[in-house]
């Protein structure tokens, strides 16, 4: 072992009543702070992206296969279900990754009653959209029966909209649809949801979409577009790319006469995705502002620790060690004093996290955060980046203040007290 490392290890961190000095305990409290703060944003930020990516890609289908001629209305842009399906179907390396299906049609419409009215847009849905989001986040009742004509009128709704409307479950209400001419159509309320996710709560309301195509005058196989969710979704663009491909050959092969567009829920929601993308900055600019406070709460600490032993410095000095080597001996002990102060950061800190991600204390406001409280994500990879990055940061802040020891002459140390 080396004599430096030896040295440091049979030191303490103050002596005698200096032991507990409260320079010492006001350098590690400050760093335990710092890292508390550093690991919080972390797992805060994660939360964030990770819920409301989640609801994004749960609200929304991963990828939406549309006709590519862009129309000017709903009758125009259209897609038959059943060739985009066998299309799909006939590959079995996008079949195997696909996990559901559906075809979808959108139109705007008036919710109305007796007292008041609302703007929406109704998604009418076929018997293979996916419904376990929604099922998940029912407050009252049931979704849709979507697998009979004979349910046409089922909707669900979200709770803004029934609060807006006063509806409850089982309840009719008069839906305007608004094309060459009014349509108005009864739709029989048989679930309520929330998702806290405001964009799409006061957006839509969800039903069988042969209520659509009975406005269109559409057939049964007719939607805007076909929504496909996918067993993994880490790679979206690469899918995206590849479907579309797909579906290319299909038209270059003559197996297919009408040319695709695919989109993935990244582009059809890039607002949402580049507001999340800017709360990497917040994170960025808060560890840097914890890095510098640490910093120099470390070197105010290396000082002290230096003031404390200044005579053994001169002792050491008068025995023939070298500046580099008591650096390195003040350096070490430090080390113990921030390897202490993560311990207990990373104690407090997750400590913290998992009270408030399974008790979720702290709440927010779901209008302007699109949930009801602070999310938290523990990722094990990036805390342990984040304690590696803080011990590399630390030893290379402490390198310069330490020069300060090559200073200190052994004479002047024997009238230091």
């Amino acid at each position: 072992m080396k004599y430096e490392i030896f040295i440091a290890h049979r030191l303490q961190l103050g002596q005698g009543a200096q032991k507990g000095s409260p320079s010492l305990n006001v350098a590690i409290t400050g760093i335990v702070l710092a890292i508390v703060v550093m690991i919080l944003s972390v797992v805060i930020i994660l939360g964030f992206k990770s819920e409301i990516n989640g609801k994004i890609l749960s609200l929304d289908a991963h990828l939406k296969v549309s006709n590519a001629t862009l129309g000017i209305d709903d009758n125009y842009s259209t897609v038959k279900g059943t060739e985009v399906f066998k299309d799909l179907m006939s590959d079995s390396s996008l079949s195997t990754q696909i996990s559901s299906m559906s075809l979808i049609a959108e139109k705007p419409a008036i919710l109305k009653t007796e007292n008041d009215f609302k703007g929406i847009v109704f998604r009418g849905v076929d018997d293979g959209y996916d419904w376990s989001f929604i099922n998940a986040k029912l407050t009252a009742g049931r979704v849709p029966n979507t697998k009979s004509n004979d349910s046409i009128s089922e909707v669900v709704v979200s709770k803004s909209t029934a609060n807006q409307l006063g509806l409850k479950v089982g309840n009719d209400v008069l839906t305007y649809f608004i094309d060459n001419k009014v349509k108005v159509r009864k739709a029989h309320v048989v679930g309520i949801f929330n998702t806290d996710f405001d964009t799409f709560d006061n957006t839509y309301i969800l039903g069988n979409i042969a209520q659509v195509q009975s406005i269109n005058g559409w057939t049964n196989d007719v939607g805007n577009y076909v929504g496909v969710n996918l067993r993994n979704t880490s790679d979206l663009q690469q899918q995206t790319y590849a479907l579309y491909s797909h579906l290319a050959k299909c038209v270059y092969d003559q197996r297919d006469t009408t040319l695709y567009n695919v989109t993935n829920t990244y582009r059809n929601n890039i607002s949402l995705f580049t507001w999340l993308n800017m709360l990497d900055m917040n994170v960025v600019i808060i560890l840097v502002l914890m890095v510098i406070v640490s910093g120099f709460t470390l070197v105010t600490a290396l000082f002290m620790i230096i003031l404390e032993r200044i005579r053994m410095i001169g002792l050491l000095k008068s025995l023939g060690a070298t500046n580099g080597s008591i650096r390195q001996i003040f350096i070490y002990l430090t080390q113990k004093l921030i390897i202490k102060s993560i311990i207990w950061g990373n104690i407090i800190g997750i400590g913290l996290a998992l009270i408030q991600k399974y008790f979720h204390i702290i709440k927010l406001n779901p209008e302007a955060y699109y949930m009801p409280y602070v999310p938290i994500e523990i990722n094990a990879l990036s805390l342990i980046v984040l304690n590696v990055a803080v011990i590399i940061i630390s030893y290379i802040t402490l390198l310069a203040p330490s020069y300060i020891i090559s200073t200190i002459k052994p004479s002047s140390t024997i009238r230091f007290e």
